[in-house]
């Protein structure tokens, strides 16, 4: 057996030969087929829209995905993973419509809805290929062959089944209600589109504080007066001004009347709102106190006089007069408009303690209207198609009957670019409303409001008619089983998602579009009875009833073959709107009944692929049913969908089944630039993925995104990251590998061939390397169980760079290379082969291509992929935490050491003569013993001497911390700092071990806490003392002249190996070397001649005044040149 030898680590290439290994070997459908008859665990992919180009953070998501259903396999477990494509709704019609140069209003008129929706059809797999490539690159396995796609048949005949369910328990219902309604994307939206991350935006908008002239006959007497009385109501929206109808005040809010001036108009006025906002509203411009007859116009401050003080259930039933003058009055009992009314939700937090209610717009508008006596009637007129319709139409404008404002649009974003006026609606109102003594203040105001979650357009708040999801009857069921889920992070669960499902609204199911699934509902016109169609055949039978009726001419579901589960059945049926509306059913009375128009919210066709993309009922019922594909065992999304996907798999598990969704869940945080700023397009810090890929690989760019930060946690990516961890991590591991098989090709060794060494007849280091591969395992195991790949890849890193390649291997290389194919050598080549093969099994989850390359390398089984094999296992006798604590130890005093010699400069060949290391006892200088030689070696120090810690050779001193002294103890600092500088060896001994020392300070007894001090060794001269993990090392610095030789003899030996290196040489050929005479070298070699020529595989070694063809060999002050030679046996 030869194991493979490589010049150098190209990932990239790499990635693409296992690439087609895989797809050759077919290896991802054989690690499903291998685990037949085995435990299934179930995973849900989230449908990701195919219409637009994946980019970087889909490479995270993917991975996080891949990351558990890779270890799962390994354990054990069958797990069926199937792709899917989200193909309906709003990101399609946008794109489709922009590309056509249409707006909604032009589908069925210049283009059929037929037309449109295969336009639709077309568009939404265009970067279906793009997402084949990048899934496939990232190594993320998932049946993309035979993907679930939401806009089939089958698909949309499982969603229908459950609205009929979900009908079937008394839960869809119709309702007239205000609702977030996106006039860009001409749609009502649902409350979790409406709380999709970055909805709310803070903008700066055009606020008006409106006075509302009384009916003077209408106020109580208290009231009256000469002088005529306005209420003042304040707005965010002045554009919803025109519709108002009513103004409501909270009963038991206190009110005043206050007389004063209008700062536009100048006229004397007096003014209703609540007292406690005196203050804001009349701010620096008016002044009390001031005689209000001396007022010219143009004064500085307008003088005000508080009038009456009024509670405001004194209030209700006083009339006003309609603000905007050319509006119409409302259709229906205009006599019980405009007038005050009560509502519990008026505070005195802002505004004017006075809510102006447009019934039109607002849901708490509507019901404060709806619930009054008499009801307050909205402003609504008739449109051309005889329909009662608000005074701001569909597509966000002004209808005629505003008047001079008609056609405008109330929001200057819905204006094309190139056509926005310099004034908005709102200004205009404002202007208008200045001029007509109607305006007591006009301002500009941010504040937090929602834009529509595709269009990035503000919505508006509209009356809808809508059918609705009665969520709020089970939301209590879904809090319940929510706490039955494993949320990574849990606050997510406990929290944002948790708190959304408490306060969850009714779901408004309605979309006024045309590529989705429609909704299976018709009606009769008067809306007395009702038909949800729950599959085709209900449908196709349903028109043969209608065709008796005469309401059908034929049945365009004739062909359809009900039970007949293939492809080509399903594909004579298309359950699209322009299909299904031209479907007339009948009811029980003979009397036509019409689909309802909406279309369902794109939402639900994702929330219902765990049913829908088996085709349930209709097929693979025993799947769900006996549980082996529901509920899933984990799913992984970013965090937006904790309002989105995560959201509506729960909502429609819990109002079908009762039961949760899911077991497991992890949510995604972003991936921001390495600013942290959000990535686009627009402000150019995006990544293009396939360039990472293409330059570093999948294995290190995977690698990178899971170690770098928890997948909950916001990741800054950085390209340079990804060079570290391919340089560090990746080739580290190579490096550890090209070891291996340099010396184990030369050797010979076959893995297989060889009898296992016994652990206990293994080196001491070959025992702790192996206890701390089997405690690995086990830390490994835990954390992917646990769902933290984040600690799993980073104790994996640890294993590899600190302790694997830093400590073992250069620890025990000169095994590998001297010596005799013996016993030890034999133990050697198998500690670092299990480990290797472990490592490769451990990692595989995470970095797929290379843990199988480097696998298969191990076991020169080409064939053989390491995902077709099982997770190691931890053998617990392997594992000696004392014997881990004792190299571990050894480890941290090496570090310690290494950190002085580099603070002064002196390299690790330069000899030492000295380190003292103080103990605390008994126990932790019977560890120390055993490590000595060790640190001897790797420090590269002569003499290591165990000390008391309390001999005098080393002294300990006690320092202040001022950040935690300061602010407990003030005007006393200066006290404490002196108490602190008189503490005792035996005081400063006792804060160390006991964590707390009690002192007295100016007659108080207080506690130190070792917090409060910074306790440290003085150093003594020509020595360096260095703390850490609990111990103390002091190194001796001096050098004397026999160090320093065997430092120079020890550069040379370094220079040697390289120049063997350069040369070509094998690792075992025998050489001459040639020095040009140097004196101060000469002198060196003199006293250390055997140890090089050891080192450096030499027969001889000379010295000559002239070298043929000789090399420049200079370091630290000698310079002079050499030559190397081969022997030939």
């Amino acid at each position: 057996m030869k194991f493979k030898e490589y010049k150098n680590l190209d990932l990239p290439k790499i990635s693409k030969e296992i690439l087609a290994q895989w797809k050759k070997n077919d290896t991802f459908a054989l690690s499903v087929s291998n685990r037949d008859g085995k435990p299934d665990f179930v995973f849900y992919e989230g449908p990701p829209s195919a219409n637009g180009m994946p980019g970087i953070h889909h490479v995270m998501a993917r991975a996080i995905k891949d990351i558990f259903c890779r270890y799962k396999t390994q354990k054990g477990f069958q797990v069926h993973r199937k792709a899917g494509w989200d193909t309906h709704g709003l990101p399609v019609e946008l794109g489709v419509e922009k590309e056509l140069g249409i707006t909604k209003e032009a589908i069925g008129k210049s283009i059929s809805v037929e037309e449109y929706n295969t336009a639709c059809k077309k568009a939404v797999m265009r970067y279906t290929n793009v997402w084949h490539e990048l899934t496939e690159r990232i190594g993320y396995w998932v049946d993309m062959d035979d993907p679930y796609l939401t806009y089939t048949s089958k698909y949309i005949e499982s969603v229908w089944w459950l609205i009929k369910k979900i009908n079937e328990k008394g839960l869809l219902y119709k309702g007239y209600t205000i609702q977030p309604y996106s006039p860009m994307a001409g749609t009502g939206l649902s409350s979790h589109e409406l709380n999709q991350p970055g909805t709310y935006q803070d903008v700066t908008d055009t606020t008006v504080t409106a006075q509302f002239k009384t009916i003077s006959k209408s106020l109580p007497q208290k009231l009256q007066g000469n002088i005529p009385l306005y209420i003042l109501a304040w707005t965010t929206t002045p554009w919803t001004l025109p519709s108002n109808t009513a103004l409501t005040v909270g009963k038991k809010i206190d009110y005043i009347v206050v007389r004063t001036f209008n700062q536009y108009t100048f006229k004397p006025v007096r003014l209703l709102f609540a007292k406690n906002l005196l203050k804001n509203l009349f701010g620096n411009t008016y002044q009390s106190g001031k005689t209000l007859e001396n007022y010219q116009p143009g004064d500085k401050k307008i003088p005000y006089k508080i009038e009456v003080e009024i509670k405001g259930s004194d209030l209700l039933e006083i009339r006003y007069e309609q603000l905007w003058s050319e509006a119409p009055l409302p259709l229906e009992n205009p006599e019980n408009a405009f007038r005050i009314i009560s509502g519990d939700f008026v505070t005195t937090e802002d505004g004017t303690g006075i809510v102006h209610t447009a019934p039109t717009f607002g849901a708490d508008d509507a019901k404060v209207a709806k619930e009054a006596s008499p009801e307050v009637p909205p402003l609504l007129v008739i449109d051309e198609n005889n329909n009662k319709v608000p005074l701001v139409d569909l597509q966000g404008r002004f209808r005629k009957e505003v008047g001079k404002l008609g056609g405008r649009f109330v929001k200057n974003d819905y204006y094309p670019e190139g056509n926005i006026p310099e004034r908005s609606t709102d200004v205009e109102i404002a202007i208008q409303l200045k001029e007509e003594n109607k305006a007591f203040k006009v301002e500009k105001y941010i504040h937090s409001y929602p834009n529509c979650w595709r269009t990035d357009k503000p919505i508006l708040y509209y009356p809808l008619d809508s059918w609705f999801i009665e969520v709020t009857k089970i939301r209590g069921l879904m809090s319940k089983l929510n706490d039955e889920i494993n949320w990574k992070p849990k606050s997510t669960g406990e929290g944002r998602f948790g708190n959304w499902l408490e306060n969850a609204n009714d779901w408004n199911l309605s979309r006024s579009r045309f590529w989705g699934i429609p909704l299976p509902v018709w009606r009769t016109k008067d809306g007395n009875e009702t038909i949800v169609i729950g599959s085709i055949g209900d449908l196709k039978k349903a028109i043969d009833v209608s065709k008796s009726n005469g309401l059908m001419k034929n049945n365009p579901l004739q062909k359809f073959e009900e039970g007949v589960f293939t492809n080509d059945n399903y594909e004579v049926v298309d359950l699209h709107k322009n299909f299904v509306d031209e479907i007339i059913l009948s009811s029980s009375k003979g009397e036509p009944m019409y689909r309802e128009s909406d279309l369902i919210d794109v939402w639900f066709d994702s929330g219902s692929m765990p049913f829908a993309q088996w085709h349930y009922p209709f097929e693979n019922k025993e799947l769900i049913d006996k549980g082996s594909r529901f509920p899933a065992d984990y799913i992984a999304e970013g965090v937006d969908q904790t309002r989105g996907w995560f959201y509506t798999l729960h909502a429609i598990s819990t109002l079908v089944f009762g039961e949760k969704a899911y077991k497991n869940v992890v949510s995604n945080g972003l991936v921001l630039d390495k600013t942290g700023q959000k990535m686009s397009k627009r402000l150019g810090n995006a990544v293009d993925p396939f360039k990472i890929l293409d330059k570093y690989g999948p294995d290190a760019t995977r690698w990178y995104m899971i170690s770098n930060a928890n997948p909950w946690d916001n990741l800054k990516f950085d390209e340079q990251g990804i060079a570290e961890v391919q340089r560090k991590f990746f080739g580290t591991l190579y490096n550890t590998f090209s070891f291996f098989s340099l010396y184990a090709n030369i050797d010979k060794f076959n893995p297989s061939e060889e009898d296992i060494i016994p652990l206990k007849k293994r080196a001491e280091l070959d025992q702790w390397i192996l206890s701390e591969l089997h405690s690995l395992i086990q830390s490994v195991d835990i954390a992917f169980e646990d769902y933290e790949p984040t600690k799993a890849c980073r104790f994996i890193s640890d294993f590899v760079q600190e302790k694997l390649s830093n400590w073992y291997v250069r620890l025990c290389r000169r095994r590998f290379w001297k010596g005799e194919y013996g016993q030890d050598k034999i133990a050697a080549y198998q500690t670092l082969y299990e480990c290797l093969k472990t490592i490769s099994q451990l990692s595989a989850p995470i970095s797929p291509f290379y843990m199988d390359r480097l696998y298969q390398d191990l076991t020169n089984e080409p064939q053989k992929s390491i995902h077709l094999t099982d997770f190691p296992r931890a053998n617990p006798s392997f594992i000696n935490t004392e014997l881990e604590d004792q190299i571990n130890t050894a480890r941290n005093l090496t570090s310690l050491a290494l950190s002085l010699r580099k603070k002064e400069q002196i390299k690790v060949r330069q000899p030492l003569q000295k380190m003292i290391i103080p103990v605390k006892n008994q126990k932790e200088r019977s560890k120390i013993k055993k490590i000595v030689n060790q640190l001897r070696m790797e420090i590269n120090i002569k003499e290591v001497e165990l000390l008391n810690d309390a001999n005098a050779l080393l002294v300990k001193d006690i320092r202040p911390n001022f950040k935690t002294l300061g602010p407990r103890y003030g005007s006393e600092l200066k006290d404490i700092v002196k108490l602190i500088s008189q503490l005792s060896p035996q005081q400063i001994n006792e804060i160390e071990e006991n964590r707390q020392l009690k002192v007295k300070l100016n007659e108080k007894n207080i506690i130190l806490e070792s917090s409060d001090v910074e306790v440290f060794f003085k150093d003594i001269e020509g020595w360096q003392v260095a703390q850490g993990a609990g111990m103390t090392v002091a190194l001796d610095m001096s050098l004397s002249p026999e160090l320093k030789k065997e430092g120079i003899a020890r550069e040379l030996v370094n220079r040697i190996q390289n120049h063997r290196k350069d040369s070509g040489l094998e690792v075992t050929d025998k050489i001459d070397i040639f020095i040009k005479n140097e004196p101060k070298l000469e002198a060196a070699v003199l006293e250390n001649k055997t140890y090089i020529i050891s080192e450096t595989l030499a027969e001889n070694l000379y010295f000559r005044p002239k070298i043929e063809e000789g090399n420049i060999l200079e370091f630290e002050d000698i310079k002079t040149e050499i030559c190397i030679k081969k022997i030939f046996s």
